[in-house]
């Protein structure tokens, strides 16, 4: 295997860490440095030998630090073919020197405009111009030239040159320079993204929203067993400059490994849980909730939200939006339930002893905790949902709070009670978490029957009815989208629906309304569709 011998590295670094244990490696193996700014500073006081870039190229820092290396000598050092003669011979013409490798992570422009209330002209300060530069002329000469952009490459580089006198392997320098530039590229992405919503028309967002290209960049996170099922390969990627509080940035307290249907689940059930401010829990069973509940005590949530289809939630996933407690856990374990993994903001010391030792199901259950479930809401709210099919990308703004609510109005002469009202904002809330065509029946603001995924929408009904049994009775209805006809009307009345919530919108309305009056049920309108497919 072919190898490059290091001789001189340049390093510039924003992030620091690792910084002084790489610099003090490559000197080991007799690698002169140059460095820049604060990095030179910090290697200069950790006593490290190394030259300041304004010496090596006889050219000082100015602009604000703007300049320093966009100099023949730094990029000539980096771009020249080792193996071209005439490559040679121009550099040693002009007295550039080799660098063989460059250490560089970037203006931390991500982290930057993700802090609320940042100014533009501060966006535009943490924008790195020379850093990239580096980096592309590095990356594009990496048959001769090691480009380090990330702190977790730092160890592997040492223990190579380790092992190999002060060289590194070229199978390397090529991994590591597709991984600069998938650096750079990520990097411009958000630039781009940034100014597209800066600049755009103040009386339209839809430029800002819906850009002419679109550039995805995600770092994979771990690679998973399998996919949905056995035979299909997996892995699962973040976006780490993704502020708000989410399944990715959350950290896993407990149990085995995470599965793709496990991650696909506990986004939803993290989804619904986030929706309430009083303690709400929901239990996901193949990506769709099959029992949920608020309430004022943390207890009473689970016990309503696990009652609501306790067949469907053995072996469920669970999200809930306040600190897990003693009590809860001490639920969450009784006997004859099974659970396959829980998402929440924490939980308490007491309630993890409890959930890790016992249940039967304790090693294998997954606990991950997220912190704040409402922190950054405002960002949560901007950002645009995309989902790929086959040769594109659908993109879309998230489907977020309770639409439509504001604007119901009651078209029949039963107006429902201040209960009733109660459990259909409930319901409303709900149903566009369940998968079209949506039914979803509520009591006590507990889900006690789901429809879901049904070709028919009086399917739907039947099938929520039929999970609700005797609760159905007084119980209310949401649709995520109109009634064509008014048999849903009239097998709702069979199983003692008392209220119903729907977007309304259909040529057929006034047959529903007129079987809503004839049958004594009252029923709202709202105007806005919630399909979730």
């Amino acid at each position: 295997m072919e190898r490059v011998k290091i001789r001189r590295a340049l390093l510039s670094v924003s992030d620091k860490t690792g910084l002084v244990e790489l610099a003090r490696g490559l000197t080991r193996h007799g690698v002169d440095l140059l460095s820049t700014g604060g990095t030179y500073r910090t290697l200069h006081e950790a006593g490290i030998p190394v030259t300041e870039i304004s010496a090596h190229t006889g050219f000082p820092e100015m602009l604000d630090g703007r300049v320093k290396t966009l100099h023949p000598k730094v990029h000539g050092g980096l771009l020249y073919r080792r193996d071209l003669p005439e490559h040679v011979k121009t550099i040693a013409e002009h007295d550039i020197k080799p660098i063989d490798m460059v250490v560089v992570n970037l203006y931390p422009f991500e982290e930057t405009v993700a802090k609320p209330g940042v100014s533009l002209d501060h966006a535009i300060e943490n924008i790195d111009i020379g850093g990239p530069s580096m980096i592309r002329s590095a990356a594009k000469n990496h048959s001769h030239v090691a480009v380090l952009t990330d702190a977790a490459q730092y160890q592997d580089v040492l223990r190579e040159l380790e092992s190999g006198e002060g060289s590194l392997p070229t199978d390397l320098l090529r991994c590591l320079a597709v991984a600069a530039f998938t650096r750079t590229a990520a990097y411009d992405r958000a630039i781009q993204e940034y100014l597209n919503k800066a600049y755009a028309p103040a009386e339209s967002n839809e430029d800002s929203d819906f850009p002419p290209r679109v550039t995805i960049s995600y770092e994979l996170s771990t690679t998973l067993r399998y996919g949905e099922n056995p035979h299909q390969k997996a892995a699962f990627y973040v976006d780490k400059n993704y502020a708000p509080p989410s399944l990715a940035r959350a950290k896993q307290r407990h149990g085995k490994e995470l599965s793709y249907n496990n991650l696909l689940d506990l986004d939803s059930a993290l989804a619904i849980a986030r929706e309430f401010k009083r303690p709400a829990v929901a239990v996901i069973k193949h990506n769709n909730p099959c029992g949920a509940a608020v309430a004022d005590r943390l207890l009473d949530a689970f016990t309503r939200a696990y009652a609501g289809d306790p067949l469907s939630a053995f072996g469920s996933v669970i999200g809930i939006n306040t600190v897990v407690d003693e009590e809860t856990a001490l639920a969450i374990s009784e006997p004859d339930r099974f659970v396959e993994a829980i998402i929440a903001p924490a939980f308490t010391d007491e309630a993890l002893k409890i959930i890790t030792t016992r249940p039967t199901w304790r090693n294998s259950v997954r606990l991950l905790e997220v912190g704040d479930v409402h922190q950054h809401d405002d960002i949560r709210q901007k950002t645009m949902l995309m989902r790929p099919i086959e040769g594109g990308l659908l993109k879309q703004s998230p489907d977020l709070g309770a639409s439509g609510w504001e604007e119901r109005k009651t078209v029949t002469k039963t107006e429902p009670t201040p209960a009733q009202l109660k459990d259909l904002a409930f319901a409303w809330v709900l149903v566009k978490h369940v998968r079209s065509n949506a039914i979803v029946l509520a009591k006590d603001e507990s889900l006690i029957g789901v429809g879901a995924g049904q070709m028919s929408r009086v399917d739907s009904v039947q099938i929520s009815a039929t999970k609700a049994g005797e609760r159905s009775k007084g119980s209310v209805m949401a649709s995520d989208a109109f009634f064509p006809f008014r048999d849903n009307v009239d097998l709702a009345s069979k199983h003692g629906i008392a209220a119903i919530i729907q977007p309304g919108g259909s040529k057929r309305d006034q047959d529903s309304i007129d079987a809503c009056n004839e049958l004594g049920i009252s029923m709202l309108f709202t105007g806005c569709r919630h399909f979730k497919h």
